[in-house]
């Protein structure tokens, strides 16, 4: 049998530039609440994460592919090595980066824990997501729980003692969360029965923590319909004795990707003796405790995508750089000519400088939302200031997901095209990359789930000052480079996009008041795109910017200068290729078509 090999690929260089040189991180570090952490230290933590990575979960991603999960007796057992790796994982501290001191954590700042969770998703995706939901556990403990909770808990979910999971889905309910049956009879002391069957959950079992906490949405009795009932408990798969508290998995999905992720259908009560206790002290308040926990998972989401279509990318570029195939274009009627590496043909370098265009401005992307969650959470103490950046984190949360996870599949499949018949066999890790990226549009929230979010709630958040900062920032930067020679064209088409964000936003007002509502579900994941697009077309253009200025004060045989050179034409392509449709689509929802709705259900098809 042969070793299992990492296939995992990074690029750090690229990491360090957004971080330092676009984004200037360095300029919170050595602050409160950041005070303990410099640009050396995010350095080498980055670089030893990589290390571990490719070391310890990039060698199981295709181990943990093959083998899948498997329910015995009842109970999950995981692939081969994911035990270990789970261990070493806590040993090695990666999921403790910006957790508070008082839990054993190293209090650094989130967007230091972003690039940690690129480099450990992209290695092992479907392991990772046991880790990743932990700590988004232990945060909504933190947030809400009581003293008591917060200290029985969240150091053994830092530590990795105990695992937990989020359990929203029931089998009849799908995303309409608010039609939940699960029941809570309250036991007094904060202590309830609970009956009901939760679906999709990820996580749901596995034999490498101690005891899982399962965060439940469920209802009791009295509480009214809709969300608004929801109230949320703390519900472990075993009792402190170690006996079952009548949780139990009655199967396991069988998926398309993320094989080593044991997606659970997870039974709760079928004896009549499990126990939950309330989160913190106030019923119905379910919804908004899980959606701390929810826009967490989005942007861990956001992050998945990045982290697979960066991988995927970076395999089809070795793969074209090595693979010797047809002549040079140049010399097409040449039956002699030599063979060139399939770098050199166009179609594929328009391929691979799609892809990098793509990942590359996600990671911006990301990597800019969470600087606005540092700062935001650094509390300056002026009032505009934070609410500017804790506005800036809401309204792109639904880009960072959406159009993340849209595009990791998308980039997978360029990268599967860019190998050509060689993309499609497992002897490369790419098809891999595209079975598992797949869901990231489907889970936490479907990605028109997050267009809704988007037009219906982010848009007027604050009066839509959080929008008007938006499309101001972007039009500062527009006016900065708009006489640029070499970015001007670039720029007309942002400040074009911009302004057709502005008047589709417009657009989107008229319908919730003028009685066109079909209008808004119809076009609303089109919109989401566009303002994804504008969003990213700008941080593509401000890192080709930084790059001139960083490139011009370099020797002329400098290795750095290829690297900044790729973030010039990165902008220009994706302006002149992917901005640039912006203002046609604001054109085509202007058209307000109706053809969906009109079409009769019969037409669809006559079987």
């Amino acid at each position: 049998m042969s070793q299992p090999i990492n296939r995992y690929k990074a690029d750090l260089r690229d990491v360090r530039f957004v971080l330092f040189e676009q984004f200037k991180l360095q300029e919170i570090l050595g602050k409160a609440p950041y005070e303990n952490w410099g640009q050396d230290e995010v350095v080498t933590v980055l670089e030893e994460v990589y290390a571990w990575s490719k070391d310890k979960l990039g060698p199981l991603n295709a181990v943990g592919d093959a083998a899948g999960c498997q329910l015995v007796d009842g109970k999950v057992k995981t692939p081969a090595g994911f035990k270990a790796a789970w261990k070493s994982l806590y040993d090695v501290g990666w999921r403790r980066l910006a957790i508070p001191e008082e839990f054993g954590g190293q209090a650094g700042p989130f967007t230091l824990h972003a690039m940690a969770e690129e480099i450990m998703c992209g290695a092992n995706t479907a392991f990772n997501m046991y880790p990743a939901l932990t700590q988004g556990v232990a945060d909504v403990i933190q947030h809400f729980g009581t003293k008591e909770q917060t200290a029985a808990y969240c150091t053994k979910l830092h530590d990795g003692t105990y695992a937990g999971t989020m359990c929203l889905t029931e089998p009849h309910a799908g995303s309409d969360v608010g039609s939940a049956t699960t029941k809570a009879e309250p036991m007094g002391g904060g202590k309830y029965k609970i009956r009901g069957t939760k679906i999709f959950i990820s996580g749901g079992d596995q034999d490498m923590s101690s005891n899982i906490l399962h965060l439940v949405l469920a209802r009791t009795e009295s509480a009214p319909a809709g969300t608004k009932g929801l109230s949320l408990f703390i519900v472990p798969r075993d009792r402190a004795d170690g006996t079952s508290n009548d949780v139990k998995v009655a199967s396991l999905e069988h998926k398309m990707g993320i094989k080593a992720s044991a997606t659970a259908v997870l039974n709760f009560g079928d004896d009549d003796s499990c126990i939950g206790e309330l989160v913190g002290t106030e019923e119905q308040k379910g919804m908004s405790q899980m959606f701390h926990l929810m826009n967490y998972a989005r942007i861990g989401v956001g992050v998945q995508g990045v982290a697979v279509a960066a991988s995927a990318y970076l395999n089809a570029l070795e793969y074209a750089r090595d693979r010797k195939q047809g002549p040079s274009i140049k010399q097409w009627k040449d039956a002699a000519a030599p063979r060139v590496a399939i770098i050199d043909h166009p179609d594929v370098r328009r391929m691979l400088l799609d892809m990098k265009a793509r990942v590359e401005g996600i990671r911006a992307l990301v990597v800019k939302l969470s600087l606005h969650l540092d700062k935001a959470n650094a509390a300056v103490g002026n009032p505009a200031e934070d609410e500017y950046h804790q506005g800036q984190v809401d309204l792109l949360v639904p880009l960072v997901k959406a159009y993340g996870s849209d595009q990791a599949f998308q980039v997978c499949a360029t990268a599967i095209q860019t190998l050509g018949g060689a993309g499609y066999l497992k002897d490369h890790p790419i098809e891999q990359y595209a079975r598992d990226a797949k869901i990231f549009s489907i889970y936490e929230g479907t990605n028109h789930i997050q267009a809704l979010d988007l037009v219906g709630r982010k848009l007027g958040q604050r009066g839509g000052a959080n929008l008007q900062a938006f499309i101001k920032d972007v039009q500062a930067f527009v006016a900065t480079v708009k006489d640029d020679p070499t970015y001007k064209d670039a720029a007309a088409h942002l400040g074009a996009a911009a302004e057709a964000i502005m008047s589709t936003a417009m657009r989107f007002l008229g319908w919730f008041g003028g009685g066109k509502m079909e209008m808004v579900p119809l076009a609303a994941n089109r919109f989401l795109e566009m303002m994804s697009e504008t969003a990213i077309g700008w941080l593509l253009l401000d890192a080709a910017v930084v790059a001139d200025k960083a490139a011009a004060a370099l020797p002329a045989d400098h290795a750095d200068r290829a690297f900044y050179a790729g973030k010039k034409y990165a902008a220009l392509f994706y302006a002149t290729n992917v901005v640039a449709t912006v203002p046609q689509k604001a054109q085509m929802v202007g058209k307000e078509d109706k053809t969906p709705l009109e079409i009769p259900t019969a037409a669809f098809a006559t079987v």
